[in-house]
């Protein structure tokens, strides 16, 4: 009986199959059926590791985006394209041209002779998906047809969402995000019978490749506890206060919510106002501090800062009811309580990254309120205040989904914190997803160690009452820009905030991004650099000067009268990090040079080495 291969052959009898060079043929039938025997039984033990939980209550099935809205949602694309049968035709038409076009061009390889090139030719090296960068994606006909087809489908897919008419603008954007991961997900690359490079790896190890990659499959899937902890690392090599978050400090006060951690000193004087750090509480402060070579913090420090971080707790269901008052009071405002005892300062500079940013520009205005001037300069790192552009996030925030989440996070008080790293990984499943999926589960290959994702892994818990408030006040209703947000009773106004103030947004941020920064600049007072960075969330800002990567540009004060576009036609680009840039903007804010000054001063005593123990604690 003769088996058919992906690239046309046949191989009649058992001995052929034994002498063939053919890549695509297993040769050694025993040994392959041993190790299919092996993965089924790892596929089983990565099924219980997922049903012990359900079985016992342990895990509710409600994702960051849920089958339901997804149905909902692209339902609501069908409609428009099946109500009118003329419509639905040239739908249908366009599709099956594109397949025409394919199959005529594949008959004309086939026979020999020159077809056109076409759509989704194969690409020039330097711009190529990297799903599709192996020769046999074009060279071998079957696989050659199959990229094709799935590149034209998925264009196609697109084009109905965006040729829908009446979609209002939030359900286009949810369709066209969830089309995005839809066709993510059945890419060929990501199976191995349509996947040349995972067919031969498969076909030359005899499946051994499937047996490391199923036995990762089951250890994470129990490392999830019912839900799969995709490992993007290798995680063993690091630890945090050994391999990164090492600047010399202490932490030297601590509640509920957070400790405060002061660092070191390392110059033989430093600048008198004091800086303070809010990071986000959606992840750990150490990005800042990731290594030595990457560490914004220990740079800060060598600039002549006595820096302060606020290190948040990994909330459990006692902090079920904090919300944006305790995080600014028992946070921020306990923060510059901090500082005055440790250094007698009682005016500082402050930073704020991401959602650490947005809670910075509430506290400012918040205390401007109630008559607490001690912050003096903000710097907002990758901050949105105005939601109004906030990208792909908004697709997990609408009234529906809202109030599914606050019903999940009843019985716990929280938000567990893989629901937070899928929803985040899901932004760029593309890159953060599917590539490890592939190379762990189907190639049998260990992640390489990778500080940065490391971090990204390392996540954190959301208390309920904090992130619901955030969802619906920014994300939803935008209260914050539009002057309708209150904290304690407190109706806060962007406005009234005098301080100088430096707002960073990165080039390629799919988090905050650049635009929604922009925007966001006109609400934040009349003293305000708008500083644009390449790169995106993470690598933008953590881009420290010796590396000599990326740019940053410059330009005229941000304005409702100035669009992003004309700002940045305007600005003019400065090779290397923005770090020198802000230095030079923050030095004159921070007063003379004064003695350095140890963590705790005179008033506190130190609790322990930084980095501390909350930002130990695993979610």
């Amino acid at each position: 009986m003769a088996t058919h291969q992906p690239n046309g052959g046949s191989q009649t009898d058992h001995a052929a199959n034994e002498s063939t060079d053919d890549p695509y043929v297993v040769k050694d039938p025993e040994a392959f059926a041993r190790n299919m025997a092996y993965v089924i039984e790892h596929l089983g033990k990565a099924a219980s590791a997922w049903v012990e939980p359900r079985e016992k209550g342990e895990v509710v099935d409600e994702g960051p985006v849920g089958a339901a809205d997804i149905f909902k949602t692209l339902s609501k694309v069908g409609e428009y394209w099946m109500s009118d049968p003329a419509r639905a035709m040239e739908a249908q038409a366009s599709l099956f041209s594109s397949y025409l076009g394919i199959w005529t061009q594949s008959m004309q390889r086939l026979s020999g002779e020159e077809a056109p090139p076409g759509p989704h030719a194969a690409p020039h090296a330097a711009t190529a998906d990297q799903r599709f960068v192996d020769e046999e994606w074009t060279k071998n006909l079957f696989f050659d047809v199959l990229r094709r087809m799935y590149l034209s489908t998925s264009q196609w897919a697109d084009g109905l969402v965006e040729r829908a008419d009446g979609l209002d603008p939030h359900t286009r954007s949810k369709a066209a995000f969830y089309i995005r991961q839809l066709s993510a997900a059945v890419s060929p690359s990501n199976f191995i019978l349509t996947n040349p490079e995972l067919y031969r790896e498969t076909v030359r190890t005899n499946g051994e490749n499937l047996v490391r990659g199923m036995k990762m499959f089951a250890e994470d899937m129990a490392a999830g506890k019912g839900n799969l902890r995709l490992r993007q690392a290798d995680y063993s090599r690091f630890e945090v206060g050994r391999d990164m978050a090492v600047t010399p400090g202490k932490v030297v006060a601590q509640n509920a919510v957070c400790q405060i951690l002061q660092y070191d000193p390392s110059t033989e004087t430093v600048l008198k106002r004091p800086l303070v750090i809010c990071p986000p509480w959606i992840n750990k402060f150490y990005i800042l501090d990731l290594n030595p070579q990457k560490s914004f913090i220990q740079w800060a420090v060598a600039q002549g800062h006595t820096v302060f971080v606020i290190s948040w707790v990994n909330p459990d269901e006692t902090h079920a009811a904090k919300d944006w008052r305790d995080y600014i009071h028992e946070g921020v405002v306990f923060a510059l309580d901090t500082v005055e005892q440790s250094t007698g300062e009682s005016q500082v500079n402050a930073i704020g990254y991401c959602v650490g940013g947005t809670l910075l520009a509430t506290a400012l205005a918040y205390l401007k309120a109630i008559g607490d001037d001690r912050i003096k300069s903000a710097t907002f790192l990758t901050t949105q205040v105005d939601f109004t552009h906030a990208g792909d996030l908004k697709v997990f925030v609408d009234e529906d989904q809202l109030e599914t989440l606050a019903n999940s996070m009843k019985a716990k008080g929280y938000l567990d914190g893989s629901r937070m790293a899928t929803a985040f990984n899901m932004l760029r499943s593309g890159d953060l997803v599917w590539p490890y999926f592939v190379n762990n589960y189907l190639k049998g290959k260990a992640p390489m160690p990778f500080d940065l994702l490391y971090w990204n892994a390392d996540s954190t818990r959301m208390p309920m009452a904090n992130h619901l408030f955030y969802l619906r006040s920014c994300y939803l209703e935008n209260r914050l820009a539009t002057g309708r947000m209150e904290i304690g009773g407190t109706r806060l106004d962007l406005s009234k905030i005098d301080v100088p103030v430096y707002n960073l947004a990165t080039k390629e941020d799919h988090i905050a991004p650049a635009l929604s920064v922009y925007v966001g600049s006109r609400y934040l007072g009349p003293n305000v650099t708008f500083v644009l960075t390449g790169s995106g969330h993470i690598s933008g800002v953590v881009n420290p000067p010796d590396k000599e990567k990326y740019q940053f540009w410059t330009g005229p004060k941000p304005s409702a009268d100035l669009s992003f576009e004309e700002w940045l036609e305007a600005s003019v680009e400065t090779r290397g990090s923005w770090w020198p840039h802000w230095q030079a903007w923050v030095g004159p804010l921070s007063g003379a040079q004064v003695k350095p000054r140890k963590p705790g001063g005179r008033r506190l005593n130190p609790i322990e080495d930084a980095p501390g123990s909350y930002v130990r604690v695993k979610a």
